[in-house]
C-alpha cells in the first residue's frame, strides 16, 4: 500500500466519533495548559500519559498529539493578551501582539496567531508526513559543530534587534548572556556566579525568567502609570473574521512560509527548541521587512513569524522521535514515554512494524490542527473578555497567577523569589530604555552555544577544524555578514543624524 493510501486509511480511522472527541478532549486540555504560564506543554503531556493506558496504542499516540499540538498553541493567547507567554515558544509573539492588544486590536492579534499557527503547524505536519526519513538523515549530518554555529547566527541577530542604538541592544544582551551563565557549566559542571546558593546551582529557570522580565516587569509599570481610581480597561475593537483582509493574507503568505521552514528545520535538530525558531523567524522577519521600525510597536508581521515558526516546530520535532527515536525537544521527550508504555519502539523499526501507529499519528496532526484552530476561534470572544476587568483587579490576579505558575514548574520557592528579581530587571530595562528582546535571546541561546562549542571542541580539538564542516562554515559566514551589515547601517544611520 502506497505510502498516500494508508495516510487516508488512517484519516477514516482518526476521524471515528469516538477518537474525534477525545482529541478535541485533548487539544483544549493543551490550551489550557499553555496559555498559564508555568503549566507547559510538557506538563500537560506528562499528566496525560497515564490516561492513556488504558487505550489502544494509536488512540492513546493520538490523543498525546492532540494536546501537544493545544499546548505550544495556547500560549500565544496569554502572550497577547496579558503579556505572559504561555510556552517559551510564545516568547516572540509578545513583541508585538501585547502592543495590538493594549491598542484595542487584540481579537485582530489573536485571530492573526491562530491562522498561522494552523498553517505553520499543517505545513511542519505535510512535512512530516512524507519527506520524514529523508530529513531525519539530513539531520544526522549535525553535529555540535553545527549546531554551534546556528546558535552563533542567532547571537548575531542581537545586531540586527539593536539598531536605533546598538550600544543599548548589546548591553542587554550581555546582561542576557551573564544570567545564562549562572549555575553548573556545561560539560565539566563547575559552579558559576552562584555565591553558595544551592538555589542557583540549577540556574535560572527559562519560564520563570519570561514570567519575570514580561509579566511582573509589565505590572510594575502599569502600576506605576494607573491612575489614582485604577479603573483604566483596555478597548476591544470588534472584527469580522479573523481580524484581517485577503489582500494582507496574501502578502502575508511569504514570510509566514520562510518562518515555517525555519521552525521545521529548527525542529529537526534535538535540544534548540520552538522559543529559538520562534526568536530567529522573528529578526529574520524584522531584518527584511522593509519597515522595520513598526517592529515591537504592534506589527501583525511579527506574530505571523513567530505563530508559525513556534508551531512547525511541532512536525520538525517530531520527526527525529519517530525516525530515529531521538526526542527533538522536552515534549516529544514525554511522548517517547508514551511510546514505551504502549509497547512500541520509535526508530526506523516503527514504520515496518507499526506502520498503522504511525500514519495514525501523521493523520492526527493534521486533524487535531483543524481542531485546534475550530476550538480557539470559538472561544476567541470569550479569552478577550479578561480585557474588561479593570486593571486594579486584573494585575493582583495576574501576579497570583505568575507566582503559581512559576512554583509550578519546578516546586521551588526560589522560582517564585526569581520572578522578583528578573521583574525588577524588566522593571529597570524600561526605566533605562533598554530593549528586552536581546536580553531574552541572548539568555536562551547563550547556554546552548557553550554546551555546543565545548562538545564540539571536544570532539574536534581545535576551533579550526570547525571549518572542515560546509553547514558550519555557511551559518558562520552568515553571522558575520549581519555583524557587518548591521555595523555599516548604524554607521550610516549616525552619519545621517549628524
Amino acid at each position: 500500500m502506497s505510502a498516500l493510501a494508508q495516510l487516508g486509511s488512517a484519516l477514516v480511522s482518526v476521524c471515528q466519533p469516538g477518537s474525534l472527541l477525545l482529541m478535541i478532549a485533548g487539544v483544549a486540555i493543551g490550551i489550557i495548559f499553555g496559555s498559564i504560564p508555568g503549566l507547559s506543554a510538557s506538563m500537560a503531556v506528562a499528566l496525560m500519559l497515564p490516561l492513556t493506558f488504558s487505550m489502544s496504542s494509536s488512540l492513546g499516540m493520538n490523543v498525546l498529539v492532540a494536546v501537544y499540538i493545544g499546548g505550544i498553541s495556547g500560549g500565544l493567547i496569554s502572550a497577547i493578551l496579558l503579556n505572559m507567554p504561555g510556552t517559551a515558544s510564545s516568547i516572540a509573539t509578545t513583541f508585538d501582539g501585547y502592543p495590538m492588544a493594549q491598542n484595542g486590536e487584540a481579537m485582530r492579534a489573536l485571530g492573526i496567531g491562530i491562522v498561522f499557527s494552523f498553517l505553520g503547524s499543517l505545513f511542519s505536519f505535510f512535512i512530516l508526513s512524507f519527506f520524514a526519513p529523508f530529513l531525519a538523515d539530513v539531520a544526522l549530518q549535525f553535529t555540535p559543530a553545527e549546531n554551534f554555529g546556528i546558535c552563533f547566527f542567532a547571537l548575531t541577530m542581537v545586531a540586527v534587534l539593536s539598531s536605533g542604538n546598538m550600544v543599548k541592544g548589546l548591553l542587554a544582551g550581555m546582561l542576557g548572556l551573564v544570567f545564562a551563565m549562572v549555575g553548573m557549566a556545561p560539560i565539566d559542571g563547575i559552579a558559576r556566579f552562584t555565591f553558595n546558593n544551592n538555589n542557583m546551582m540549577a540556574g535560572f529557570s527559562t519560564l520563570t525568567t519570561l514570567i519575570g522580565i514580561f509579566a511582573v516587569a509589565d505590572i510594575l509599570i502599569s502600576a506605576e502609570q494607573m491612575n489614582a481610581k485604577g479603573v483604566q480597561t483596555i478597548p476591544i475593537n470588534k472584527v469580522k473574521g479573523f481580524g484581517f483582509s485577503m489582500q494582507e493574507f496574501v502578502s502575508w503568505l511569504p514570510g509566514a512560509l520562510r518562518s515555517a521552514i525555519i521552525g521545521t528545520g529548527i525542529g529537526i535538530l534535538p535540544g534548540i527548541g520552538g522559543s529559538t525558531s520562534g526568536m530567529l523567524s522573528y529578526v529574520t522577519a524584522k531584518n527584511m521587512s522593509k519597515h522595520p521600525e513598526t517592529f515591537g510597536k504592534g506589527e501583525p508581521e511579527g506574530i505571523v513569524a513567530t505563530e508559525a515558526a513556534n508551531n512547525a516546530t511541532i512536525g520538525g520535532a517530531m520527526i527525529p522521535l519517530l525516525v530515529l527515536g531521538i526526542p527533538g525537544d522536552g515534549v516529544t521527550a514525554m511522548m517517547l514515554g508514551g511510546f514505551l508504555i504502549h509497547g512500541l519502539s520509535a526508530g526506523p523499526l516503527l514504520f515496518v512494524k507499526n506502520a498503522d501507529v504511525v500514519y495514525g499519528i501523521f493523520a492526527a496532526c493534521m486533524v487535531c490542527d483543524l481542531i485546534m484552530l475550530v476550538v480557539e476561534w470559538t472561544c476567541i470572544k470569550g479569552f478577550v473578555q479578561v480585557l474588561k476587568v479593570p486593571k486594579h483587579i486584573l494585575l493582583p490576579l495576574i501576579l497570583v497567577l505568575c507566582a503559581v505558575g512559576a512554583y509550578a514548574t519546578n516546586n521551588r520557592i526560589f522560582d517564585v523569589q526569581s520572578i522578583v528579581v528578573f521583574g525588577v530587571v524588566g522593571y529597570l530595562y524600561h526605566k533605562f530604555k533598554l530593549p528586552t528582546t536581546p536580553f531574552v535571546l541572548c539568555f536562551l541561546v547563550g547556554n546552548m552555544t557553550e554546551t555546543y562549542l565545548r562538545r564540539g571542541l571536544m570532539s574536534y580539538k581545535t576551533f579550526g577544524a570547525f571549518f572542515t564542516r560546509p553547514i558550519f562554515d555557511v551559518f558562520w559566514f552568515a553571522a558575520c555578514g549581519v555583524l557587518v551589515w548591521s555595523i555599516v547601517k548604524a554607521v550610516l544611520a549616525a552619519r545621517k543624524e549628524a
